[in-house]
C-alpha cells in the first residue's frame, strides 16, 4: 500500500523539505510533478488534521468541557503556529501540526455544545458544515481546473485580515450584534478567497512546504466553518 510521501521520509532527511521553486511552477495547462507531489502530500495532511480536530471536538461536546477562553486560545493557537513555522521541515513540524489542530478542535467543541442548546442547533451545524465543505472544493477545483496564478491577491488579504483583526478586537469591547455580523462576513469572503490563493501558490510555486500548506488550508477552513455558523445561527435560529 503506497503511503502519503512524507511517512516514507528517512530520519535523517526533512519531513516536508520545501522544493525549489523554479522546478515547481505550473506551465500551461498542466501541474509540475513537484506540484503535484506537494498538493498531494497537502490533502493528506488536512483530511488526517480535520478528522483529528472532529474527534477532539466529538470529545470535548462529550465531556461537557469548558472552552479556554479568548487569550488562551489566542496564545495556544499562535505559539503554536510559530512553533509549526520554525519546525516545517523536521518530524516535530508534524507532531505540532495535531497539537495545533487538535486545540483547535478543542476549542471547538463547547461553541458546538452551545449551538445544539438553541432551537434547530443541530440543522444549523449540519449546514455550516456542508457549506464549509461546498466553498472549500468549489475554490479549489476552480483553482486546479484553471490554474489561475492568484498570486496578486497577496497585499489584498493581508490588508482584509488587518481590517478583520480591527473589527474583532473592537468586538471584544464593545459586544454590538452588528459588528459581530460584519467581523463573521468579511471572514466568510476573506478565508474563501484565501483557500484559493493558498491552492493558486501550491501549484505556481508560492508554497512549497506540505506542512505549511495544509496548516493555512486548516485556519481557513476552521474560521469559515465558525463565521458561517454564526451568520446562521443568527438569522436561522427561531428566536
Amino acid at each position: 500500500m503506497n503511503r502519503p510521501d512524507y511517512l516514507n521520509s528517512e530520519n535523517k532527511e526533512p519531513v516536508a523539505k520545501s522544493i525549489p521553486a523554479e522546478h515547481y511552477r505550473a506551465t500551461g495547462q498542466e501541474i509540475s510533478t513537484d506540484a503535484m507531489k506537494v498538493l498531494r502530500n497537502t490533502y493528506a495532511l488536512l483530511a488526517m488534521t480535520l478528522v483529528f480536530s472532529a474527534i477532539v471536538a466529538g470529545v470535548a461536546m462529550a465531556m461537557n468541557a469548558p472552552h479556554p477562553g479568548i487569550i488562551i486560545t489566542l496564545v495556544g493557537f499562535y505559539g503554536l503556529l510559530f512553533g509549526i513555522e520554525k519546525t516545517k521541515n523536521s518530524g516535530m513540524g508534524l507532531v505540532l501540526t495535531f497539537a495545533l489542530t487538535g486545540f483547535m478542535g478543542y476549542t471547538l467543541g463547547p461553541i458546538l455544545n452551545m449551538y445544539t442548546q438553541i432551537p434547530n442547533g443541530t440543522g444549523l451545524i449540519a449546514t455550516a458544515l456542508g457549506a464549509t465543505g461546498l466553498i472549500f472544493l468549489t475554490m479549489s477545483g476552480w483553482v486546479l481546473t484553471t490554474k489561475k496564478d492568484l498570486s496578486g491577491m497577496g497585499k489584498t488579504l493581508m490588508a482584509g485580515m488587518i481590517v478583520a483583526i480591527v473589527m474583532m478586537v473592537a468586538n471584544l469591547f464593545f459586544q454590538l450584534p452588528m459588528l459581530s455580523l460584519a467581523f463573521s462576513g468579511i471572514l466568510i469572503m476573506l478565508m474563501t478567497a484565501m483557500i484559493a490563493y493558498q491552492t493558486s501558490a501550491i501549484i505556481h510555486g508560492g508554497e512549497t512546504n506540505y506542512i505549511s500548506a495544509a496548516v493555512s488550508l486548516y485556519v481557513s477552513i476552521y474560521n469559515l466553518f465558525l463565521s458561517l455558523l454564526q451568520i446562521l445561527g443568527i438569522f436561522g435560529s427561531d428566536d
